[in-house]
C-alpha cells in the first residue's frame, strides 16, 4: 500500500507540470498565429469577428513575457488596420496596461508597447489625446532615454503620429521634454532612429512658428544640416522635410536654416534619384526663397535657379510642384530675379509645365509664376510674349471644366502679363479668341502703344487688326468703348468707316442707287 500512495503522490506533479506546459505553448501558439494573421488587411474582420481583442488583452499581463511582447505586438497589427479597432483598444482600457509596461518591462516589450501605440495615434487627434490623457506621452518620452536604440526608434515614431495632428498635440511633446531626447537621437548612429527622429520633427516643427522655434533652440539645426547629404534616401527625405517645416514660418528660421551652410551643397539633391528627396529638396528652397529679397538672391548665387529649372525638366507630376512655385517667389521678388528666371530658360520650361501636366493645380502654380516674371516690365512680358505662352494661358483659361482656382490663376496671369506687353504682335491673336474679361486689358495696351508707333499703326491694319475692334462691343463699364476709340482716333475717319461691319454693303447700296450722269 505505502508503494502505491508513493507512486500517485509522485504523479500528480508531473501530470501538472505538463498541463501548465502545455497551456504555456497553447497560449504562445494562440498570439503568434493572431499576430501572424493580423499582418494580411483580409483576415481583420474574422478575427475582430472572433472577438480576439479580448481574448488578446488579458495576455498583456501573462506570466510569460514572450506571450505578453507577441500579444501586444497582436494587438498593434489589428489598431494600424483600421481606426475602429484602435477606438476599441482605447475604450478596452488597454492604454494603462500598456503605459505600465513601458515603465517596468523590458526592452522587448517597450518596442511592442510603443508599436501598439503609434498604431493608435496615426488615426485621429482624438485617439492621440487618449494616449496623452492617459499619460504614455511621458513614458514614451522616458524611452527616449533607453539604451537599446530599437526602443528609442520605436517611441521616436509613436510620439511623431501624435504631434502630426495639431498644434496642440504637438505642443504637448514639447511641453514633456521630448525635443532634447529627440535632438541627442538624431546624432545615434543607427540610421533608421535617426529617420524616425527627423520624421517626428518635421511633424512637430510643421504647425506653428512657436513649435519651430523650440525645435530650433534645442539644437536640431546642426544635426539636421550634417545630413543633408547622407547616402540613405529615405533619411534624407526626413531632413529636408524637416528643415523645410522650420524655414516656412518666418524670415528668422529661413535665416537659420541658411546660416547652417547647407547651400549649395543641399541643390545636388534636386537631382537625387530618390524622387521624394526631390520633391523635399524643391520644397526646402522653396520656403527659403518666399520670404525676402535677399534669401533670394542667396540661393541664386549659389545656382539656384539653373538647379531648380532643371529639376523641373526632369520630373513630371507634384514632385515638380515645389520647383515652379519656387520659380515663382524668385521671379516675384524684384525685376533683376525675374529677369534671371528667364535668362535661364525659366520661361519655357513652365510652358512646358503648363501644357504638358494634367494636373490643374500643377498648371495652376505654373500660371501664377508665369504672371509674377511677366508683370515687371515691358521687357519681361516680351520675354513671356515671345515665348507664345500668352495663347497658353488663354488655352487654360478656355478649358472646358477648368476648375475655378485654374481660371483664376490664369486671368490673373494674363492681366498681369498683358497690361506690361507692348509687342502687339503677341496680342493681336487675343483679339480673335480672347473673351471679353480679358479682351479688355488687350485692347487697352493697343490704345496705349499705336498713339505713338507709325509702323504698329500700319501693321495693325494690315493684320486685321483694326477691322476686328469695329467688330467689338462695349462692355458694361464702358471702359472697352473708350479704349476703341483711342484707337480709333489713331486713323483717318474714312479708313475706320471702311473697316466698320456693314461698310461693304454700304458701299453696295450706293452703287445700286448711283445714278450715271447724262
Amino acid at each position: 500500500m505505502v508503494s502505491v500512495r508513493s507512486s500517485i503522490a509522485l504523479s500528480v506533479p508531473i501530470t501538472m507540470t505538463t498541463d501548465f506546459e502545455q497551456y504555456q505553448k497553447s497560449r504562445t501558439k494562440f498570439v503568434q498565429t493572431v499576430a501572424e494573421l493580423a499582418v494580411q488587411p483580409q483576415n481583420i474582420d474574422v478575427l475582430q469577428n472572433l472577438g480576439v481583442l479580448s481574448l488578446l488583452r488579458p495576455l498583456l499581463l501573462d506570466t510569460v513575457p514572450t506571450i505578453q511582447q507577441t500579444a501586444a505586438i497582436a494587438l498593434g497589427r489589428l489598431a494600424n488596420h483600421r481606426k475602429d479597432l484602435a477606438e476599441v483598444i482605447v475604450k478596452g482600457d488597454i492604454l494603462p496596461q500598456l503605459v505600465y509596461s513601458l515603465a517596468q518591462q523590458n526592452r522587448f516589450y517597450k518596442r511592442a508597447a510603443a508599436f501598439v501605440l503609434k498604431s493608435i495615434a496615426k488615426h485621429s487627434a482624438e485617439l492621440s489625446q487618449s494616449i496623452v490623457d492617459c499619460g504614455a506621452l511621458d513614458a514614451l518620452t522616458v524611452c527616449l532615454e533607453e539604451f537599446d536604440p530599437a526602443v528609442k526608434e520605436g517611441a521616436a515614431c509613436a510620439i511623431g503620429c501624435i504631434a502630426k495632428h495639431s498644434a496642440e498635440l504637438s505642443q504637448a511633446v514639447v511641453d514633456a521634454g521630448a525635443i532634447p531626447l529627440l535632438v541627442l537621437c538624431i546624432q545615434e548612429p543607427e540610421i533608421s532612429l535617426k529617420r524616425a527622429t527627423a520624421c517626428t520633427l518635421a511633424e512637430i516643427t510643421k504647425h506653428t512658428a512657436d513649435l519651430a522655434q523650440s525645435v530650433v533652440d534645442g539644437g536640431a539645426i546642426a544635426h539636421l544640416a550634417q545630413l543633408v547629404l547622407n547616402q540613405d534616401s529615405l533619411l534624407k527625405r526626413q531632413v529636408f522635410a524637416a528643415l523645410s517645416t522650420i524655414a516656412k514660418h518666418s524670415v528668422d528660421l529661413a535665416e537659420l536654416v541658411v546660416e547652417a551652410e547647407i547651400f549649395p551643397a543641399a541643390l545636388v539633391c534636386l537631382k537625387d534619384v530618390d524622387e521624394i528627396v526631390r520633391k523635399n529638396c524643391g520644397n526646402l528652397v522653396k520656403e527659403i526663397v518666399k520670404h525676402t529679397p535677399e534669401l533670394s538672391q542667396l540661393i541664386v548665387n549659389c545656382g539656384g535657379i539653373a538647379a531648380i529649372v532643371d529639376q523641373i525638366e526632369d520630373t513630371k507630376g507634384f514632385t515638380c510642384l515645389p520647383g515652379v512655385m519656387g520659380l515663382g517667389y524668385i521671379a516675384a521678388h524684384s525685376e533683376t530675379l525675374a529677369m534671371a528666371v528667364i535668362v535661364s530658360n525659366g520661361v519655357s520650361q513652365l510652358k512646358c509645365v503648363l501644357i504638358k501636366e494634367s494636373s490643374e493645380e500643377i498648371q495652376a502654380a505654373a500660371a501664377w509664376a508665369l504672371g509674377q516674371i511677366g508683370r515687371h516690365s515691358p521687357e519681361h512680358a516680351k520675354a513671356i510674349a515671345q515665348a507664345d505662352v500668352l495663347q497658353n494661358l488663354l488655352e487654360c483659361y478656355l478649358k472646358q471644366n477648368a476648375s475655378e482656382d485654374l481660371k483664376t490663376k490664369t486671368k490673373k496671369a494674363l492681366k498681369l502679363i498683358i497690361q506690361k506687353c507692348i509687342n502687339l504682335e503677341a496680342l493681336e491673336p487675343l483679339l480673335q479668341k480672347a473673351p471679353p474679361s480679358i479682351l479688355k486689358h488687350a485692347v487697352a495696351q493697343f490704345s496705349k502703344v499705336l498713339p505713338h508707333d507709325s509702323r504698329a499703326r500700319r501693321w495693325f491694319v494690315a493684320s486685321g487688326g483694326l477691322k476686328k475692334i469695329q467688330e467689338l462691343k462695349d462692355d458694361n463699364e464702358g471702359l472697352l468703348s473708350e479704349y476703341i476709340n483711342a484707337i480709333n482716333n489713331c486713323y483717318p475717319e474714312e479708313v475706320v468707316r471702311y473697316y466698320s461691319p456693314g461698310y461693304a454693303e454700304t458701299l453696295m447700296e450706293r452703287v445700286e442707287a448711283y445714278q450715271i450722269p447724262i
